[in-house]
Formats: C-alpha cells, structure tokens, sequence
C-alpha cells in the first residue's frame, strides 16, 4: 500500500478493481469465485467448479477458463489503477482443483499504462442472435489478433484460426445444430437447462434470462412450461422433429448468420489447472478484444466439450446413442479444423456485427461476493 494513501482510499481502489473484475465471463453465469479481502493490496480468490451436477463441466474444465478469465480481468483492472496484479496458487489441502485459491497482490507501478480492454470489462457480453455477415476487415483480425497477446508474458500465447467461408458456416451450422440435438435431448441436461435460467427476465444476477437466449418471445412460455418438469422435457424430446425449431433458432440461424467462427488454440493440447487457468486468460483478452472492435460474440463450445467426453472415453449420458452421436460431432469437428488443432482447441464461437443485445446476464453484487 502506498505510504501516503489514507487506508480508506486505498481500500477504495481495491474495490474499484473488484467492482470491474468481477464481469469476467463463465458458463451459465455461475460465477465460481469468492472474495477474501486481506488488506488494502491482498486479495484472496477461493475459486471452486460445478463437476458434479453439470454436464459441461467435464472435470470442473469449464469453471478453470472462467477463473482464469477472472484472474485476467484481475489484471486489467487493477492496470487502471497503476497497480500490477501479481496472483500466486495456493493449493488447498483437499481437492485442489476442486477449489483452486489464488493470493493476488496489487503493487503500485509508476507509469504502468491502463490496458486498452479495461473500458470493455462491462460491456462484453453474449450475443446470441444472428448478426451481420459481412466478412471481418484485415484491420479488424490483426486489431484482435495483437489485443489479445499476453502482456508481459502472463500466460502463453494462444493461436486464433478463423472460419470465414460459406462453407465453412454451413460446416460449423451442422456441428453445432447436432451437438444442439445432444443438448435437448439427454436427460443430464434438464436440471441444467432449468436452473441456469430465470424466466420472465431482461436481466439477471446469477443466471441468464430467458430473453437473452435469442428465441421469439411467443415461444418462451412454451418452453418454461416444458422445462419445468423432467417427463415433459422428456415427452418432448422424444416426438419426432420437436428439437428443430430451437436447434434452427438457438444454433443454425445464428452459426450462419456471421461474420465468421473462430478457434482459439492453447499452445498444446491443455491438461492442467495451469493450463486452463492460462487459457482462461486467453479467452478472456480475446473476447474484450472483439468488443473492442465493435463485434458481437457467441460462444459455441458444446461441440468441444462433447468431443472432450469421446477423447477421454467418458460416457457422459444414459440416453442410447448419445455417446454415437457426440463422436459424430467430434468427427466433424476434427474434419473442419484438423485432428491437431481439435486438440488443442479451448474456445470456439462467432463474431459479427450487429446491435448490442436489450437482454444480458448481469453480476451477483460484490457484497454477496466478497466473504465475511
């Protein structure tokens, strides 16, 4: 802490920092992270992952890019500070990737620059309705592309390949449409699916709202009404061809109404903690950095996620033929981008342009995030 800082303002500034940070992205909007505030400059984060009652959160993967994400934002907030965030990994006793803690000290660097990302920490969203299809500009791609570079050698620099062609489109509209089959389909999905959306909601706190997912809004009381119990979800998951609409709505409208889909890729397939925290990091800078840009994103990862299920040899689904059916998107998947870059695929989504979206997941407060 600054010697002539009263406690009060530098205390302040931490929670300026953690009043930014904390818009960092993660699947579903659960937010896996809790704040200890040790002193003005000492920030302990108690991380933790939804294994064991989400379907797509393959061994807490999922949760690891959003904490790493965090740890990025971390970073470019506390750089509008003039404060470098230095984050250290604690491993707890029990469970360490369960429940990854990480100490962040903020020092004070005299003319560290703020990040050119930190103004798009709270406007980054998801926009999942279809959006313009004019191809990205050269400057658009190398604008990303250099935003997106580590500094100071934070984590390894992660490659980004773009599907730009029509064909490639089409390509990525039949991968994510059958991984959005497997999605409405299996039973492991249900509660998920019910309990990561609030309903009748523009905003939400700690869920998405239901007028964010990109569907009519004649349709959404139709889906409430069928996802609030397991037999309905079930009764309609099983008539013939009642998945279509939302898979043309939710996947295949979107996927081809772009600019172009991306790949980003880890520097080798990722196995560790390190290595989806650095991935996090990634995604994170990646995703500011097409805001910056003025494009709206998407992600796209169930297709990884199932293809990390057939990699691994998991069954992931009680329902006959899911496990058939995720390879076939696995295969596709490997068809489009190559079996080596499959592997060390960590992000897949698309970019466009288009209106910022009316309806968006908001953050829990930090009074319900900071720890007692």
């Amino acid at each position: 802490m600054d010697a002539d800082a009263e406690p009060g303002q530098a205390r302040e500034r931490l929670i300026r920092i953690l009043d930014l940070a904390r818009w960092a992205p993660s699947g579903d909007n659960t937010q896996p992270w809790r704040f200890d505030i040790r002193s003005a400059d000492h920030l302990v984060v108690y991380g933790s992952d939804t294994r064991h009652r989400v379907v797509f959160d393959l061994e807490g993967h999922a949760s690891q890019l959003a904490i790493g994400a965090l740890l990025e934002s971390l970073s470019i907030a506390a750089s509008g500070e003039g404060r470098r965030a230095l984050v250290s990994y604690r491993t707890p006793e029990a469970r360490p990737d369960e429940h990854p803690t990480f100490d962040v000290r903020f020092v004070e660097e005299p003319g560290l620059t703020p990040d050119v990302l930190l103004p798009f920490l709270t406007t980054r969203c998801a926009n999942r309705r279809p959006l313009g299809t004019r191809r990205l500009s050269a400057d658009e791609r190398t604008g990303i592309e250099a935003d997106s570079a580590p500094p100071d050698h934070r984590f390894p620099p992660h490659r980004i390949v773009w599907l730009e062609s029509g064909s490639d489109k089409r390509a990525m509209a039949w991968i994510v449409q059958r991984a959005g089959r497997l999605r409405l389909t299996i039973p492991e999905t249900w509660a998920v699916h019910r309990d990561a959306i609030e309903w009748n909601a523009r905003f939400s706190d700690d869920r998405m709202p239901d007028q964010s997912l990109g569907l009519p809004l004649l349709v959404l009381p139709l889906m409430r009404w069928i996802m609030r119990s397991w037999p309905r979800f079930s009764f309609f998951s099983h008539i013939p061809g009642a998945t279509i609409p939302p898979r043309i709505g939710l996947d295949i409208l979107p996927a081809l109404r772009s600019s172009a889909h991306f790949v980003l890729l880890a520097p080798s397939p990722p196995e560790t903690l390190e290595d989806y925290l650095a991935s996090g990091r990634a995604v994170c800078r990646f995703w500011l950095a097409t805001t910056r840009q003025a494009l709206q994103s998407q992600p796209e990862t169930t297709p990884l996620i199932f293809r990390s299920y057939v990699r691994r040899q998991i069954r992931f689904s009680k329902r006959p033929g899911a496990t058939e059916e995720a390879q076939l998107v696995a295969a596709s998947l490997e068809k489009l981008i190559g079996a080596e870059a499959a592997s060390r695929a960590v992000f897949l989504g698309r970019v466009g342009r288009g209106r910022p979206p009316r309806s968006r997941s908001l953050r829990l407060s930090l009074s319900a995030l900071i720890r007692s």
